[in-house]
């Protein structure tokens, strides 16, 4: 077994879970494939042959180890959202955050910048990655859209007629900041 390649152990492991044997039961529990699984509890060797002539025993285990690879693997962003959360006093809109804190959106002259905090947890992946975005007010429109600068800003020209403090209490008082599949500006 020690000259075994990947393709020989995953031919070995397909041809164990496929097969059905008459009778077959489960012959480990949960606990004990867990144990396996991460390391806590080695297999004993009667233990390793049940497993083996158990196609049930073994499909259970790799039901358990998809499992455990699901809850582990890192989890995609989908967008974050924010809300206009003072009521109107007059003065001109100058930032807006989102709930989790990772993006700020800037109002300069006629400009709008998104900024990426570059403390979030999100900053390292999205910038690595070039991950187009977008920005949309409470209905759905368009704010902007662009990737991310080597400083985790995109900029582009404040695309509505109304002042950012107007236009976001019409359409909702609210923005998300979401991933696209398109890349702009």
């Amino acid at each position: 077994m020690m000259g075994m390649t990947e393709l020989d152990r995953k031919l070995q492991a397909q041809l164990l879970s496929g097969r059905r044997v008459e009778g077959d039961r489960l012959m480990l529990d949960d606990a004990v494939l867990l144990g396996a699984l991460d390391g806590s509890r080695p297999l004993t060797a009667g233990e390793r042959t049940a497993l083996q002539a158990s196609p049930l025993t073994t499909r259970r285990l790799r039901t358990l180890a998809d499992g455990r690879r699901a809850q582990t693997a890192p989890h995609r962003w989908q967008g974050s959202g924010g809300m206009l959360r003072a009521a109107d006093s007059g003065t001109a809109l100058e930032t807006l955050v989102t709930d989790d804190g990772a993006w700020r959106l800037h109002f300069v002259g006629a400009r709008v910048i998104l900024q990426l905090d570059p403390q979030s947890p999100l900053a390292a992946t999205l910038l690595r990655e070039g991950q187009p975005l977008r920005v949309r007010d409470g209905a759905g429109s368009t704010v902007l859209e662009g990737t991310l600068d080597t400083d985790g800003e995109c900029e582009g020209p404040w695309p509505f007629a109304d002042a950012p403090a107007v236009h976001f209490q019409r359409h909702g008082a609210r923005f998300t900041v979401e991933p696209t599949g398109t890349k702009a500006c």
